[in-house]
């Protein structure tokens, strides 16, 4: 008998994308634009900064559980404490879910082309995944609903998807929900809630309150937060009482909770984050047109962007990369001949424009 299970031996780990420093010490430039991670280019909130500096005092005592964060979340979802689940990010939230509700026989049904993240935590459980492909770039929510099964126990939707940036809407939801059994799971991702709640198709998962959906949603984009890992989950108290039942005693950390609850004071930082993404949008998908790159319409905060090939996809990253631009390559997505790149401040754009006009001809 193995030490370690086939299922674990057999899991390819997430790639978290290059960082500044590494791409500093192998090619040698100086400066480094970082479009890979749909990280906040703005930073982290100024009021959770704040927010953390006043409890650096209290971090010899252990965490409470988030119960301020959850309360606060509570007040502002009209919903009860017993709704409200916390997390170090709202991945780490997805695995208790994983830990929580999976036997050996059962299932989990998604997408092809979604997050990465969550492939890896249903392999590793051992459980059988099914995916379903995207249709034009979108969840294609009938085909998911087609592919139900009586041992179908988790549902993974993500809403903007990553890393597609698109969104299937209130039309397509609400005509999916009841194929749905009521023993059947949904995971409904809004990790980028945030930039895309403005569109009026956008289907607000709060607004249904529905008994077997888990919202998830993140600190770690809109906020700025991705460091310091917070994020939350709402559902009918029976699911978010067995995921408690899971998570580590001590999660999130005092300064990440902290950091969580300056986060929701700040209006005025989340208001610049989506108007400086507005524009940004605006002046990438130009460039990209002028470019004559096929650049997939977004609700998120980046961009997919669709090569001729995986060979061009993987020249183009390579070569931006010697010109300082860290862009997200997509073959692990099972995207090869994509990019995904995150829209900057408009410098940031500017100086990765700049670098797509050296290499790449500028369309008639």
């Amino acid at each position: 008998m193995p030490l370690v299970p086939p299922n674990i031996q057999n899991l390819v780990p997430y790639q978290p994308g290059r960082t500044a420093d590494e791409i500093r010490r192998e090619f040698g430039v100086s400066r480094v634009v970082k479009l890979a991670s749909n990280e906040n280019p703005l930073g982290p909130s100024p009021r959770a900064i704040e927010r953390m500096t006043s409890v650096l005092d209290n971090v010899h005592y252990y965490p409470d559980g988030g119960t301020k964060l959850r309360s606060e979340l509570a007040v502002r979802f009209r919903a009860k404490l017993d709704n409200v689940v916390v997390g170090s990010g709202s991945e780490t939230i997805m695995s208790n879910i994983i830990r929580t509700f999976l036997c050996d026989d059962e299932e989990v049904l998604t997408a092809q082309g979604t997050f990465i993240g969550f492939y890896v935590l249903a392999r590793s459980r051992g459980v059988k995944l099914v995916t379903v492909p995207l249709r034009d770039f979108r969840f294609d929510l009938e085909a998911i609903a087609a592919r139900i099964t009586g041992k179908t126990k988790i549902i993974y939707l993500a809403n903007p998807n990553n890393p597609t940036g698109t969104i299937f809407t209130r039309d397509e939801f609400e005509r999916f929900v009841p194929r749905v059994p009521p023993s059947t799971l949904v995971i409904l991702d809004e990790a980028y809630f945030e930039y895309a709640c403005e569109n009026p198709d956008y289907p607000d998962s709060m607004r249904y309150r529905l008994d077997n959906v888990i919202t998830l949603r993140t600190f770690s984009k809109a906020y700025g937060l991705a460091g310091v890992r917070i994020g939350y989950g709402l559902a009918h108290e029976a699911l978010c009482d067995n995921v408690r039942k899971v998570k580590l005693s001590f999660e999130p950390s005092v300064l990440a909770e902290a950091a969580g609850l300056g986060a929701l004071e700040d209006h005025e930082f989340l208001a610049r984050t989506l108007d400086t993404n507005r524009r940004g949008k605006v002046q990438l998908a130009n460039a990209f047109r002028e470019l004559g790159l096929k650049a997939i319409p977004t609700e998120a905060n980046f961009y997919l962007v669709v090569m001729g090939s995986e060979s061009e996809a993987v020249q183009l990253f390579n070569d931006l990369l010697r010109r300082g631009v860290i862009v997200r390559p997509l073959a692990a997505f099972g995207l090869p001949d994509c990019l995904r790149i995150t829209v900057g401040p408009e410098d940031q754009n500017r100086i990765l424009i700049s670098a797509l006009k050296e290499l790449l001809p500028v369309s008639a």
